[in-house]
Formats: structure tokens, sequence, C-alpha cells
């Protein structure tokens, strides 16, 4: 996790360790390879995967130069999912703190 929070701040994306673990025990489980197979994504052929539970459309759309394509690479799938919080939310930490004060989780 900490190659990732370097790899943000160094690209100027806000975040930090807490938030993202916190959004990583609630995604995945910690599970790198975790795959959702129950949403409406993946009904569309487009399952989140990895630790923060990204679909390929939205990794490819805010995959962080420098960082691997693979989506279960998890520093790259921290990094593309905390862009892509960024860019909706202002941050991942914005998404923690709304959901129930970062005590429990609705995801993003």
């Amino acid at each position: 996790m900490a190659e990732a929070v370097d790899v943000m701040h160094t690209r100027g994306i806000p975040g930090s360790a807490s938030a993202i673990k916190v959004a990583i025990e609630h995604e995945s489980g910690g599970d790198p390879d975790a795959t959702n197979y129950d949403d409406l994504n993946a009904r569309a052929w487009n399952n989140s995967r990895g630790l923060m539970q990204v679909v390929p459309t939205t990794f490819r759309a805010y995959h962080v130069p420098g960082t691997s394509w693979n989506i279960t690479d998890p520093v790259a799938n921290i990094c593309a999912a905390s862009a892509y919080a960024a860019d909706t939310y202002g941050s991942i930490d914005n998404v923690v703190a709304t959901r129930c004060g970062g005590k429990c989780w609705k995801g993003y």
C-alpha cells in the first residue's frame, strides 16, 4: 500500500493509507484477486476486480501512468480506484468519511 500512496502523491492524487485500508477491507477483504460476480457490472461482463474492486472500464479510464495495466496488480488497482475517487468525490478519504463517518461502508 505504501508504494501505491507514494505513486499517488507523485501524480497529485489525494488519499491516505488509512482510507485506502478501510476501502480494501470492505471491498475485497484484502484479496488482490477478488472478483465480483453478483452485481450489475458483473451481469454486463464488467466485473469489479482487485483490492479496491475496480471495473475494467474505470480501470482503463483512470489508469495511472507508470503502474501495471494488470487490474489485479495491487499498486495499479489502488491508484486507479483512488484516481476515480478523487475525480468523483474529491479523494478516497472523502468516500470513507461520508460512509457512516468511516465506521461502516456502502461502497463508492
